[in-house]
């Protein structure tokens, strides 16, 4: 595979797996705030409350961008809102409608700011630049080993906790995305009507290689946020099944 495809091949491979435990780990949160409290507003509250410094954010990245693009703002949100759909909307940012380019900056600001944070977390705050490059030259050996080393970072748990909250809600919803298939099509278009002129050698020597440097670094971002993702899996599944075996109720 040519070498400028590699950013774009991590990009897929990592973002599939932070979905799947993004809802894993969601569901055993809900499960376990409402096994302890037994009541789902309070529930519902604690956990809105646990992902409140992401929530934040991601509404705040919708904010400044649409203000910085020059679309005008309505009703600001950072109150949980149950949709008709089943799942829970824990803010909003109401904007005035615009041209698709705009809507899908506007949309996907919360990607941008929110994935700058987990990198300058994940690789400066936390210390995974060391542990990723001894897991390369050492195996799986050194990565284990070297994991002790990660809680001497100062202030290591409240870090791990912001990157979790800000990676577990920096993702578009459906909502934020609704421009993107739009511009995706007529970037397509052009892409495509560029290779017919004859303009595929030149693109490929003067955008490839910045695409590539842009793919690699929101893989790094995801692998950051499979990490701690993983890292709360196994303690937040016995958490909820300690739980089950105390109360002997369990959540669906």
């Amino acid at each position: 595979m040519p070498a400028y495809f590699e950013g774009l091949l991590w990009l897929l491979l990592l973002l599939g797996p932070l979905l799947i435990l993004q809802r894993i780990l969601h569901r055993q949160t809900q499960a376990i705030f409402l096994l302890l409290t037994r009541r789902a507003e309070i529930a519902l509250a604690l956990f809105s409350l646990l992902f409140f410094p992401g929530v934040l954010l991601h509404e705040t990245s919708h904010f400044i961008m649409a203000r910085l693009l020059g679309v005008r703002t309505g009703r600001f949100s950072l109150l949980p809102h149950p949709l008709p759909n089943g799942r829970l909307q824990l803010g909003f940012v109401e904007t005035a409608a615009t041209d698709w380019i705009r809507d899908a900056l506007i949309g996907g600001a919360p990607l941008i700011m929110g994935g700058a944070f987990v990198a300058y977390a994940g690789l400066e705050r936390l210390g995974l630049t060391a542990l990723w490059w001894n897991s390369v030259v050492g195996g799986p050996s050194a990565f284990l080993d070297s994991l002790p080393s990660l809680y001497g970072q100062p202030d290591f748990w409240l870090w791990f906790y912001l990157t979790f909250a800000v990676s577990s809600t920096m993702l578009p919803s459906p909502s934020d995305r609704r421009a993107w298939l739009p511009v995706a099509f007529v970037v397509a278009i052009l892409l495509l009507l560029s290779l017919l002129a004859g303009a595929g050698p030149w693109l490929l020597s003067h955008l490839a290689s910045p695409l590539d440097q842009i793919f690699r670094a929101l893989a790094i971002v995801l692998g950051i946020s499979d990490f701690v993702h993983l890292v709360l899996l196994l303690p937040l599944w016995g958490m909820r099944r300690a739980l089950v075996q105390i109360t002997g109720l369990d959540v669906a």
